[in-house]
């Protein structure tokens, strides 16, 4: 193995610190704090010449704070001589704006991986990318990991009558499927109509739900409106109990709320996106750990061996 080190930004230390228990490393040492004008001040408090060294850092709230974060450490360990910079992303930001579907608007997810590939990164290691065109907006390696195997051990052990796998969009039908498939159970599908940003409508439901359990499941939850929405919706068609599942637990706005009024009876989700504490307030959430998951991927990558059995 080549000497191995791993930094952590602020945003999501508790992931971080599992991941170095996982590898049975301490986290590397480093300043990344602010002047009293916001700016982001960093230093890398130990050597790391020549060394692989992964920084781990989510985009998570407040998301343009913890990219420069993220821009700064990789300068920061490039300027100090590392051999190679890993950029560990649990959750990647921006990935909603990957493609120009109004006039005059940015790719703003191309923006992002510009930004991490010019400043110094070898390659990027994320779970559960919104697109998986993302991919092709890096011109560095990307190892992309999907949190279902860490979804689907928690779901397989617990108890349905008839359990029906639903993606709340047309987007997410692959997931869905892919999910179902491995479950032996049945899909259905939300036909659901964006009218706006943060803003849709329910339209009708594919496939049958009445009188089964149901699983919606998702990449993330931002302001809960989808997902709540979808529920509703189901719940008003004769489903019995409603599990939703998804990686990111982004919850911003009146996502608490709305899942506390929901007919959801537990939400699980991973640790990708720490969880605030206004988050606690919803006693339906359960939160998983990937930090097995990303140290696995994490000491393949410095070992120089096959990281795809991670892919499934």
């Amino acid at each position: 193995m080549k000497r191995l080190q791993l930094f952590s930004g602020n945003s999501n230390p508790g992931l971080a610190k599992a991941i170095c228990d996982y590898i049975g490393l301490s986290l590397g040492r480093a300043t990344v704090s602010t002047f009293s004008d916001s700016e982001i001040y960093v230093k890398i408090e130990e050597n790391v010449r020549g060394n692989d060294v992964f920084v781990i850092q989510s985009m998570s709230d407040p998301v343009n704070t913890h990219i420069m974060e993220l821009l700064i450490l990789i300068d920061a360990l490039k300027r100090a001589s590392a051999r190679e910079i890993t950029a560990v992303i649990p959750y990647y930001g921006y990935a909603r704006q990957d493609r120009k579907d109004q006039p005059r608007v940015p790719i703003t997810a191309k923006l992002v991986a510009d930004l991490i590939g010019s400043v110094g990164a070898h390659r990027v290691l994320t779970i559960d990318l919104h697109t998986g065109q993302i991919q092709g907006f890096f011109n560095i390696p990307v190892d992309h990991l999907y949190a279902s195997p860490v979804l689907l051990t928690y779901f397989k052990k617990k108890k349905f009558d008839d359990l029906v796998i639903v993606s709340p969009d047309a987007g997410g039908v692959e997931r869905a499927r892919a999910f179902a498939k491995k479950m032996q159970v049945g899909l259905a599908i939300i036909d659901k109509r964006r009218e706006g940003p943060n803003q849709t409508k329910i339209m009708n439901i594919i496939g049958e739900v009445q009188n089964h359990d149901i699983l919606i499941l998702d990449d993330m939850i931002d302001t809960a409106g989808t997902i709540a929405q979808a529920a509703a919706a189901i719940k008003a068609k004769g489903a019995k109990r409603i599990f939703a599942g998804c990686t990111h637990s982004v919850f911003s706005g009146p996502a608490i709320k709305r899942l506390n009024e929901s007919p959801i009876d537990e939400i699980v989700v991973t640790d990708t996106v720490p969880l605030k504490e206004k988050d606690l307030a919803c006693k339906k959430i359960t939160v998983l750990s990937v930090a097995s998951l990303l140290g696995e991927a994490i000491k393949r990558i410095n070992e120089e061996s096959s990281v795809s059995s991670l892919f499934d």
